[in-house]
């Protein structure tokens, strides 16, 4: 029999094939939890199998995707790798789109089949769906659930019959095993397809972070690359994944206390608003070795404090979706360099480009464009988008553009300026909004904060603020903006600062900063 330690000391092996080799090596060990309670290593392959099965018996052929659509779950868990085990391309789709853009998505996908909670199945009753429903059943269906539409299934009878093995399926490196859909904080949301070799890159080169024995928190949601880059390393080597549902700030830390946790993935908002309760100290969170965070900027003030104050390291991992390269920062390890995100990874280059896509000197600013084992084969359907989001070097390599603006320090930590789509120019000077962030969160009234450019019949464009009050501290946004400007130099300074409620937001913490755009154009409208 080859052992799960023979499959990750190989080239290349698949997901649902270590976890078969776990479930016969460590069977009871709980391998998934959710609110519900936890399913054990044993009982998720013999899952898997029965969903893989299932989709071989429906006729959904390998290289078909599998929408999913659904809270995280242990049967969500166990869709997602059945389909991959059959191989097909698992697909989770962001509920919080709208149902009209979830029905584009699916559409886009071409899948044949979408599982969805009872939420999302009442959320999408107005829309016309060609792919069959089946209906994850834990939530008894509710009001009208059962006959929103024709030919819909329960997860329970749609699954084969205990014990079922699917046919086997021969699965290349370069097979997908995924489809991502971006957040579509840019426009249209694009799928990303990701290979089983960029799978297995994550898998497999996390071979110091103690997977085997973790406990890992998921408190982002399964739909994200942010996510997945926790949650199949920690299966692939047998630890355990506690999935959360809603991310509530206390409600984490006492379901961390409570499984004794070990590793976590989370995006710098969580843990702003974690290491901001009051009562942090008083949660025992000794148990922890390994934290990262990805996704969006993490302030190097912000840093500091989790390192101070949690225990175990804390790793920020900076890279995209669609792959490229990614960085890595041992905040704990480096505390002269938290404002970066750190040095190209083992197997990594990371280059800067300017606007002609010819490479700038060592110590100018420029775009990040990246190569690595872990990129994606491209967008799904739209070979143009793909086309346009790659950079060739003089060799013929290809590099994913990373859309970020960036400056490599003397001794290799990439410190990023901003998103290349959110420069600010303005009379003809570069402004970056990240400069301006950073100067406005130093306020004491202000608890978050985003600027954008807004057109300028004057300057062109002109940078705007956006900030949130912080709780117990009242001062007016004028007051507020000469501050902020007497901060700023001539060339930076803020023509108007709005007051939010709150800033809209990705599931995964990114500040949309289109619907700030578009609350700008509403008002003046």
């Amino acid at each position: 029999m080859t052992t799960a330690a023979d499959m990750l000391a190989t080239g290349f092996a698949t997901l649902p094939d270590l976890i078969r080799a776990h479930a016969l090596e460590r069977g009871d060990r709980t391998a998934v939890a959710d609110a519900q309670g936890g399913i054990d290593y044993r009982t998720l392959d013999a899952t898997i199998d029965r969903v893989a099965a299932a989709l071989q018996r429906d006729g959904v052929a390998p290289g078909s995707a599998v929408a999913i659509v659904a809270a995280p779950t242990t049967d969500y868990a166990a869709v997602f790798l059945g389909a991959v085990r059959a191989g097909c391309v698992a697909t989770p789709i962001a509920p919080s789109a709208t149902p009209a853009a979830i029905a584009a998505m699916i559409a886009d996908s071409g899948a044949p089949l979408v599982f969805l909670d009872a939420e999302n199945a009442r959320a999408l009753e107005g829309q016309r769906l060609t792919a069959r429903i089946v209906l994850f059943s834990r939530e008894g269906g509710g009001p009208g659930c059962a006959t929103a539409f024709a030919g819909e299934q329960s997860f329970d009878a749609w699954l084969t019959p205990p014990e079922t093995k699917p046919a086997p399926v021969a699965i290349a490196p370069e097979d997908p095993f995924n489809i991502i859909y971006s957040s579509g904080t840019t426009g249209t949301p694009k799928g990303i397809v990701q290979s089983h070799a960029m799978r297995w890159a994550h898998v497999s080169r996390n071979t110091a972070a103690g997977f085997d024995t973790a406990v890992t928190m998921i408190a982002t949601p399964l739909y994200s690359n942010t996510t997945l880059v926790s949650f199949l390393p920690t299966l692939g080597w047998g630890g355990t994944v506690v999935l959360m549902g809603k991310f509530d700030a206390r409600a984490y830390l006492e379901l961390a206390q409570r499984y004794r946790a070990t590793h976590t993935m989370l995006v710098p908002v969580q843990y702003q608003r974690i290491m901001a309760l009051p009562d942090f100290d008083s949660f025992d969170l000794s148990t922890f070795r390994f934290k990262t965070s990805t996704s969006a900027p993490f302030s190097a003030a912000l840093k500091a404090d989790v390192v101070a104050r949690w225990p175990g390291v804390l790793v920020e991992f900076y890279g995209m979706t669609e792959g490229g390269a990614s960085c890595a920062l041992n905040a704990t390890a480096n505390p002269t360099k938290l404002h970066t995100v750190g040095q190209p990874m083992p197997g990594h280059e990371i280059r800067l480009i300017d606007d002609d896509g010819v490479e700038v000197a060592p110590g100018e600013m420029g775009e990040v464009v990246g190569r690595s084992p872990a990129m994606m084969n491209g967008y799904h359907g739209r070979t143009e988008a793909t086309r346009d989001a790659e950079w060739h070097d003089a060799d013929g390599n290809r590099y994913i553009r990373h859309g970020d603006v960036g400056r490599f320090d003397e001794d290799g930590f990439l410190t990023l300026m901003d998103r290349k789509k959110d420069l600010i120019i303005s009379g003809g000077f570069n402004i970056y909004p990240s400069d301006l962030e950073a100067v406005m969160t130093q306020h004491p009234a202000v608890a978050d904060c985003a600027v954008i450019g807004v057109s300028s019949e004057a300057w062109g464009e002109t940078p705007v603020g956006f900030y949130v009050r912080r709780d117990g501290v009242i001062e007016d946004a004028p007051a507020i903006l000469a501050w902020v400007n007497g901060q700023l130099g001539k060339t930076q300074r803020l023509s108007a600062l709005h007051v939010a409620d709150e800033l809209p937001r990705s599931a995964i913490g990114k500040v949309l900063k289109r619907e700030l755009r578009d609350r700008l154009g509403a008002a003046a409208a």
